[in-house]
């Protein structure tokens, strides 16, 4: 496994996740297709929070289940923790140093049938 640093745009928000990025996915949920991002999902241990925890911000929605942060700062959406799998978070692909996120082949994720 690799290590990966990301942030938010501002920087507020920094973390670090050990993973090989494989699979990533995109989502058809109400909030994904707004948001447009590419999704790695990793168990919580993988993932760490290097600071900004006081700049995140939560948002919820439907069953109030999931929590999705994002930079109260910037707007930068940059992980959340599923409903459907709770010990784990989803990472925003898109803020990881060094990864281009629309290069990486992707598979489909039917969050819209869940709602």
């Amino acid at each position: 496994m690799t290590t990966h640093q990301g942030s938010c745009h501002c920087g507020a928000v920094a973390f670090e996740i050990e993973s090989d990025l494989n699979p990533v996915v995109r989502c058809n949920c109400s909030l994904c297709k707004r948001k447009g991002a590419v999704i790695h999902r990793l168990p919580q241990a993988q993932f760490t929070l290097l600071r900004g925890e006081d700049a995140l911000s939560l948002y919820q929605f439907n069953t109030m289940a999931a929590k999705h942060y994002f930079c109260k700062h910037c707007g930068i959406y940059t992980h959340h923790q599923p409903r459907t799998k709770p010990d784990f978070f989803g990472v925003n692909v898109g803020c990881l140093d060094g990864v281009d996120a629309l290069s990486l082949e992707y598979e489909m994720f039917d969050g819209a049938s869940l709602s």
